[in-house]
């Protein structure tokens, strides 16, 4: 129960349906904001008052530790290597599908947990309560001859709504047990449900974008509070020019505008160089130092456990991809390498891939799984610059030269 309008809804749902059901409000982050209220605990009275009128037992449990160590850390150290990461997707990996996960089962003896997201599975809610908990095994490979059918993870029927992006890192054990009961429902009926159950205080509330702990928060002051800062140029991709200084790389992400003192016209993040601070920029939102068509991520993450029997057989496959969670699904072909990475190529370059992100791969409307990009190809300014020095004339020959010393 987050104190929002998706979780408390789907606690209405299940006990409809006759489940015993808890609500647990989890907090990850200690924070204050101006006014000195720590908006986790309006969240968490919200949360409590909603279980008051469904009759429901209520209970509060602290991941603040578990966040920093598993979550906000590594989001330092990504940031520091000139990556964007998104916490987001690290949260349900590390504290919601695993900690939470865990608690819900050992501790409160749960059957199955229950989120509000909007994404579906492959299990009808009754076969949830009929799985059993399997520990993962501790070899690093699963019996071979053990017969087991993944529990797949679908897009919610709100496609403008879906987060299976945000869900495409967590275990298949934590999926097995999972019940999501707005699968079926939009945006708008669930806000019709709440309205007709009479939650008006969840839903006055605005809905939350963007990154929890930053809130209102501008980024860039942010990030400062915990890395030093790590004053560098803004560079010209164009000519080589400097065209003004920054306070760090790591506050600044490929595609954004750049904000350089003394400049009218808009430039725009295209690079990053960590080893000497440098920025590269662009005068154009749609620069081609912006375009990319191939990326490469860490080893894949299969929501199934194994990749799909196409791609085994074959090493290649058709599907879709996202790496950020508006972007319209991009048709891609997909290659499996040894390492259990992939290459994901697309047929028109996109406009900033960004290392740190998640590559989410679909196939028709079943989530597969992310992979962390960690490498890019390169760019259309490259491939372009390229072509142009190949149909530069041929110097004359004739012309002397000296001789070389070997």
């Amino acid at each position: 129960m987050s104190g929002g309008v998706d979780s408390s809804v789907s606690a209405l749902l299940l006990k409809r349906m006759g489940y015993h059901v808890t609500g647990v409000f989890m907090k990850n982050w200690d924070s204050q904001d101006e006014r000195g209220l720590c908006p986790s605990e309006r969240d968490c009275e919200d949360a409590y008052k909603v279980c008051k009128m469904l009759d429901m037992p209520f209970h509060q449990v602290s991941y603040v530790k578990e966040y920093w160590n598993e979550v906000f850390s590594n989001l330092l150290r990504e940031y520091e290597k000139g990556r964007t990461p998104n916490p987001d997707i690290m949260c349900n990996k590390h504290i919601k599908f695993k900690h939470f996960y865990q608690y819900a089962v050992n501790t409160l003896g749960a059957d199955a947990m229950a989120t509000g997201h909007y994404a579906r599975t492959s299990q009808e809610d009754e076969e949830v309560f009929q799985q059993k908990h399997v520990p993962h095994p501790r070899t690093l490979f699963r019996d071979r001859f053990e017969i087991r059918k993944p529990v797949r993870l679908y897009q919610g029927a709100d496609r403008l709504k879906d987060q299976t992006f945000f869900l495409s890192q967590i275990s298949q054990d934590a999926l097995r047990h999972t019940i999501f009961p707005l699968a079926g429902l939009t945006k708008d009926f669930v806000r019709k449900i709440a309205a007709e159950a009479g939650f008006q205080h969840v839903l006055k509330k605005k809905e939350s974008m963007g990154i929890c702990f930053i809130g209102e928060r501008d980024f860039e002051n942010f990030i400062l509070e915990y890395i030093e800062p790590k004053p560098g140029n803004f560079i010209s991709i164009e000519d080589g020019k400097i065209m003004g200084q920054h306070k760090g790389w790591f506050t600044l992400t490929l595609g954004q505008r750049a904000r350089i003192g003394g400049q009218v016209d808009p430039w725009f993040v295209v690079d990053k160089d960590t080893t000497t601070g440098d920025v590269f920029v662009g005068p154009t939102t749609n620069h081609p130092a912006l375009f990319r068509d191939t990326l490469q991520t860490d080893r894949f993450h299969w929501i199934a456990e194994d990749p799909p029997i196409e791609l085994i057989r074959t090493q290649m496959m058709e599907c879709h991809f996202r790496f950020n969670n508006r972007m319209p699904l991009t048709p891609c072909t997909v290659t499996l390498n040894l390492d259990g990475s992939v290459w994901v190529m697309v047929k028109e370059p996109i406009r900033a891939m960004t290392p740190g992100q998640f590559a989410v791969l679909y196939k028709g409307d079943e989530c597969l799984g992310s992979g962390k990009i960690i490498r890019l190809g390169p760019t259309k300014f490259t491939l372009q610059k390229g072509q142009n020095c190949m149909s530069c004339p041929p110097k004359d020959t004739n012309q002397q030269h000296p001789e070389p010393v070997s």
